[in-house]
């Protein structure tokens, strides 16, 4: 399984940022390869990918989300199998330093061959950059969600 890492510090306020993130169907907009993502509730989202020609579909299940500070995540169906965490910190009262942990496990040659040369590691580094430019040049959030989900299988409590 790979490990992936990547922060990028934001020219917009933490509760924005924060916000803009739990808006699950716009990551086309800047994560590359990503075709769709439909949110089916608060807790699971179903992904259309198509990467090197090759398209996937799979179900994440977010495990933790408290807002302001983090979102957990991992996959629960498809044949892609990953997890990861983004954090948010405010630096200041307009600046936000996000970061991305991600662990993948690729599947199939192809997938373990860009693993081996670094793809995925550019792919993610790439996404944050869009992530940058996309939030600040909206300067506003499209929506957000401020639920907490709880480690553990606890139910989504509205904050």
């Amino acid at each position: 399984m790979s490990r992936v890492r990547e922060a990028v510090e934001v020219e917009v306020p933490l509760h924005t940022v924060y916000n803009q993130w739990t808006q699950f169907e716009d990551f086309p907009n800047f994560m590359e390869g990503v075709e769709e993502v439909r949110q089916l509730d608060d807790r699971h989202n179903h992904w259309t990918t198509k990467i090197g020609g090759v398209r996937r579909e799979f179900d994440t299940e977010i495990i933790d989300q408290l807002p302001d500070e983090r979102i957990t995540w991992r996959t629960t169906s498809g044949d892609t199998n990953q997890k990861g965490m983004v954090r948010f910190e405010r630096l200041d009262d307009s600046h936000t330093k996000v970061e991305l942990v991600m662990e993948v496990e690729p599947s199939g040659a192809i997938e373990r061959a860009a693993d081996l040369i670094g793809t995925i590691d550019r792919r993610v580094k790439g996404d944050m950059k869009r992530f940058k430019q996309f939030i600040e040049e909206r300067g506003a959030e499209s929506g957000g969600w401020r639920g907490r989900i709880k480690p553990g299988g606890g139910g989504p409590t509205p904050l």
